[in-house]
């Protein structure tokens, strides 16, 4: 759909209508290439759309991620946060999210080794589930070196030994 606004193509069937605003949290993502939480958007349109809702920017973000255009990323800490799929040069990537800063790292020079391991579980899916693949993302949880290096040895010792059941 190509409303008045301009960038609302491909979400005929998803989206009634394209409003100024969702236009808006569009171009902000476009433009931003970060990965950026829904109150961020929010605050960064606010001035220029007083009547901005932050449930709007949600459900924006909701429809732009179920068209594909926008990535929704789970960081653990309940916010999750979005970047445009087609940002800049990003192509296919996945995050490495420090549970500690909310820090996210673009992970993209995968190994052989990783991209076998990633057809081989989507074969094995595909076998088991009779489910057809069509992408994924892999989003890895944990502390980054900047964090691990204000961590106390006592506890930086104990997050390398295995658990014990």
């Amino acid at each position: 759909m190509r409303g008045r606004h301009g960038q609302g193509q491909g979400l005929k069937g998803l989206c009634p209508r394209w409003t100024m605003p969702r236009d808006a949290v569009l171009s902000f993502l476009k433009s931003t290439g970060e990965h950026v939480s829904a109150k961020d958007v929010y605050r960064e349109l606010q001035r220029a759309f007083p009547g901005l809702g932050l449930t709007t920017v949600y459900r924006t973000l909701d429809l732009l991620n179920r068209a594909g255009i926008v990535a929704k990323i789970n960081t653990g800490d309940g916010q999750c946060r979005y970047e445009h799929t087609a940002a800049g040069d990003k192509g296919h990537h996945h995050h490495l999210i420090c549970t500690s800063c909310g820090k996210i790292h673009d992970y993209r020079d995968f190994e052989a080794e990783e991209l076998d391991l990633i057809k081989k579980t989507e074969s094995i899916l595909n076998r088991k589930f009779g489910f057809e693949i069509s992408g994924h993302n892999i989003e890895f949880l944990g502390k980054c070196s900047s964090c691990r290096a204000g961590m106390p040895d006592s506890e930086r010792l104990a997050e390398k030994r295995p658990e014990r059941a």
